[in-house]
């Protein structure tokens, strides 16, 4: 009982344990990311790669790229910084480089970077088809929308659900605005992995390094936040409509 005699509301005190879980889901998220510094962290080895290939030979270049990516991940290790995006950027990188040595052309680098970005697009792609798009899973996961209080839930979101008439929740992939606005955001970022996928393809096929590691690099964190922005910008607007009609 709580101090009006009313029974324990289980939701209520799952609350701060679902904000907690939100709030190390989005620290991670942001660590994962890296901001500027993992943009240049990423592009480093991609360019010393391309570089050292021209200058000297693919197996010089090999080492010279995982090299610089073992520096970079050691230099934030002893600056105590997050190191999550240069350890994964070193993964990649020796990936890459096993790619490349086996198959003995420098344009194996990237073989990798390409095929992700197809996979990417694919789950990106079925979310929008069965209408659970992946930006709005997410989304609501970590910042579920306000709703004005209602009949039953006492203005509580719980990952997204508003109110009906009857005070029945409603999950956010039924309300149509922010449906809509998820989809558009989902299915931008369908068209970064189709885009950069297709692009390095064709330049893979061309046998044209430079201009690989050029797309690679301006195709990566530009087009990521070109895509972040338009996102926000059509579910910010979303999520302001759903919360004035209550």
């Amino acid at each position: 009982m709580d101090d009006r005699g009313d029974p324990p509301d289980p939701a209520r005190e799952d609350a701060p344990a679902k904000r907690d879980l939100r709030e190390t889901y989005r620290q991670q998220m942001l660590d994962g990311i890296g901001g500027w510094s993992g943009a240049l962290i990423a592009a480093v080895p991609t360019t010393v790669f391309v570089i050292v290939n021209v200058l000297s030979d693919l197996r010089v270049a090999i080492v010279a790229a995982v090299g610089s990516a073992l520096v970079l991940a050691g230099y934030r290790l002893v600056r105590k910084q997050p190191v999550q995006q240069a350890l994964s950027g070193l993964l990649g990188v020796v990936v890459a480089a096993v790619i490349a040595a086996r198959t003995g052309q420098a344009r194996g680098y990237f073989l990798l970077g390409i095929i992700t970005s197809f996979l990417y697009a694919v789950p990106f792609a079925i979310s929008v088809v069965v209408r659970r798009p992946l930006v709005g899973l997410a989304w609501e996961f970590l910042d579920p929308t306000p709703v004005k209080d209602g009949p039953g839930d006492g203005g509580t979101p719980e990952d997204g659900a508003g109110t009906g008439r009857a005070g029945v929740a409603v999950p956010w992939y039924r309300r149509r605005p922010l449906l809509i606005a998820y989809t558009w955001a989902t299915l931008a970022g369908t068209v970064v992995f189709l885009v950069r996928g297709i692009v390095q393809l064709i330049l893979y096929r061309a046998n044209a390094t430079g201009w690989l590691a050029f797309a690679r690099i301006a195709m990566g964190y530009p087009l990521f936040i070109a895509a972040i922005g338009f996102s926000v910008l059509v579910v910010r607007r979303a999520r302001k409509q759903v919360v004035e009609s209550g």
